[in-house]
């Protein structure tokens, strides 16, 4: 496929991540039978758009700060090799946050006012990965941003805008077992997520370092990061299974180990290569995780008994 400087800077690679929330977020709610698909839908292209300008803002601002340099591993930097002006990047990125925050907006119909403040924390987090003057990327603080905004902040927040109040009401009991399923759930995904950035950072430790980049990966080495990516794979699965277990059939465990025998030759992979050839390991770990969400909401669909006999127990 011809190169496009502008789809390399969206890195789709990397999109499944934002998606995997969302979708996790479906599968708290398809478990409690309170799934809606317009609320959804918005959280969905809101994920995305959000991450897209996340992923921007990344080129413009490591541009910027001289963080990346022509030639550097890992995919193409449309800014920094010259292929895009810095003020087209810089409008566009900012054109696209205030379209996202408008579609934002319209989920107050659903979670109330109190969706501004979260819109405007996650607005401002786009930027802060790389912008401000205390970056997260560049002080070993993105596996953190990953978890919290990619995450239990898609999943809770998803959950929540299809299945209303947790604390009050008849349904008190099975909504407080909901925000547990979806807590547990988000940090599975979260990890699984920061298992992506790992990869990217593995990869650029060389580039990172001789740049004052301090992921940790420079902190820690890419060896010692090599092992994190194999207790967060099978923490972060083990954590999505646990989260859904009580909702899932008898045989929905299956899915699980598979996906986690998958991992097995990315796994290698990543031990075995460096560079620029891990960019495929990036590629299989975003959709792994996608597949294990995908496989979780298969599966509760087709078990959408479990809430009627969890209901008859309140």
């Amino acid at each position: 496929m011809k190169y496009n400087p502008w789809i390399e800077a969206m890195r789709l690679r990397t999109l499944p991540v934002s998606a995997a929330g969302v979708l996790a977020g479906c599968a708290v709610a398809i478990c409690y039978d309170n799934f809606y698909w317009l609320p959804a839908l918005i959280c969905l292209v809101f994920a995305l758009v959000a991450q897209i300008v996340s992923n921007f803002a990344n080129e413009y601002f490591d541009y910027k700060n001289g963080m990346d340099m022509k030639g550097r591993q890992g995919f193409r930097r449309g800014v920094t090799e010259g292929d895009i002006k810095p003020a087209t990047m810089k409008r566009v990125m900012l054109s696209l946050m205030a379209a996202d925050c408008l579609l934002g907006c319209s989920l107050i119909y659903w979670g109330g006012l109190w969706m501004i403040p979260v819109g405007i924390i996650i607005a401002l987090a786009a930027f802060a990965y790389s912008a401000g003057p205390w970056p997260l990327s560049h002080h070993g603080l993105g596996d953190e941003a990953v978890i919290i905004f990619y995450g239990i902040v898609p999943v809770m927040f998803t959950a929540y805008l299809q299945c209303g109040d947790w604390t009050g009401g008849s349904m008190a009991g099975a909504l407080g077992k909901m925000w547990i399923m979806a807590l547990i759930v988000s940090l599975g995904v979260g990890l699984l997520g920061a298992n992506v950035l790992n990869v990217n950072n593995i990869r650029d430790y060389r580039d990172d370092a001789r740049v004052g980049k301090r992921t940790k990966a420079v902190i820690f080495g890419a060896n010692a990061m090599k092992w994190v990516y194999v207790v967060f794979t099978y923490c972060g699965l083990g954590l999505i299974w646990y989260g859904f277990h009580e909702a899932l059939n008898s045989w929905g465990w299956s899915g699980y180990v598979a996906i986690g025998i998958w991992f097995v030759p990315i796994i290698l992979a990543l031990f075995k290569f460096s560079d620029y050839h891990l960019n495929k390991v990036l590629r299989y770990t975003a959709i792994l995780l996608l597949a294990a969400i995908v496989w979780t909401i298969i599966d509760v669909s087709l078990n959408i008994e479990f809430l009627h006999e969890m209901l008859a127990h309140i």
